[in-house]
């Protein structure tokens, strides 16, 4: 379903509409302001047809009630995407919160989208369809902070590894190999790669990622194939690393990618998670070592 022109902005929508392809997950606290200008984002979405969920866990008034998110709100409803606003309170960390989000997805596949990120038009089309095509866990369109296009970090990009013929599950763990491959998405490497690569305009260039921050597209199966968030429990609240440990969960069952050029924005807001102490791919992967070491001498 692609969205609503204004010119029927006060028509009556469908009274069956067709179900939603993507839910579109975002979990916010705190930041109003980039909030608005993430749904404003997806308010420039085409198809495929998508549901937002917000879930909000500010501290105080909720942020979904500042006027220019509840703009963007009521703009995305009249385009005919639904969007759905919870408060979801105590706060007992990311992986939690992200948990709470994948339990309230109906669709076959979820974008986990941060609440500081600005999608390009038509990112999320580019991103339903290399996913579809691909058949792969995920795919993923790295942050780009755009103060940084004068900062040309080739050294960085020397990682760079295009999926050629299909993406294939793949292991990655710190230390190992195919975690050096996390400065590619430093700074706005991947623009500068972009500028370097053939990819026809509109098109995708599926790569080997070490993990994707901030927006990520999963098949909602594979997710729920690998147990999600489910290990939030396990975890302080204040972690950090909960998406890494369930890509390399995913990557190693369905494979995983990234995808050239991103048209996906970091915002540059400061950061709402100050305390790092804790890397969840640390807790959670040490604790599935040995179920690996006996999967693997059977």
């Amino acid at each position: 379903m692609t969205r609503r022109w204004s010119g029927d902005w006060a028509r009556p929508l469908p009274a069956a509409p067709p179900a939603p392809a993507v839910d579109v997950l975002v979990p916010t606290s705190g930041r109003a302001s980039a909030l608005a200008v993430t749904l404003a984002g997806l308010a420039a979405q085409d198809g495929p047809g998508f549901r937002v969920v917000v879930s909000d866990q500010s501290p105080g008034d909720p942020g979904t009630d500042d006027p220019a998110v509840q703009a963007m709100v009521r703009v995305l409803r009249a385009q005919g995407r639904p969007v759905e606003v919870l408060r979801h309170l105590p706060r007992r960390g990311l992986a939690e919160h992200r948990q709470f989000l994948l339990d309230q997805a109906r669709a076959d596949t979820v974008l986990f989208l941060d609440d500081d990120v600005w999608l390009e038009p038509g990112m999320l089309a580019r991103m339903h369809d290399a996913l579809t095509t691909l058949g792969c866990g995920f795919v993923g369109a790295a942050v780009q902070g755009l103060s940084y296009l004068d900062d040309d970090r080739p050294h960085e990009r020397t990682p760079f590894e295009p999926w050629r013929d299909g993406v294939r599950p793949e292991r990655v763990r710190r230390g190992e190999p195919g975690f050096d491959r996390w400065t590619l998405h430093n700074a706005a490497n991947l623009v500068h790669l972009a500028a370097e690569v053939e990819v026809p305009e509109g098109g995708w260039l599926p790569y080997k990622v070490a993990w994707v921050g901030a927006c990520v597209l999963y098949r909602r199966a594979a997710l729920l194939d690998v147990g999600g968030f489910g290990f939030w429990d396990r975890l302080p609240a204040d972690h950090a690393g909960e998406d890494v440990a369930v890509q390399w969960r995913v990557m190693e069952r369905f494979g995983g990618a990234g995808l050239l050029p991103s048209g996906a924005v970091h915002l540059e807001a400061p950061t709402t998670v100050e305390q790092r102490d804790v890397d969840a791919f640390d807790v959670v992967l040490d604790a599935d070592a040995p179920n690996d070491r006996a999967r693997a001498d059977r």
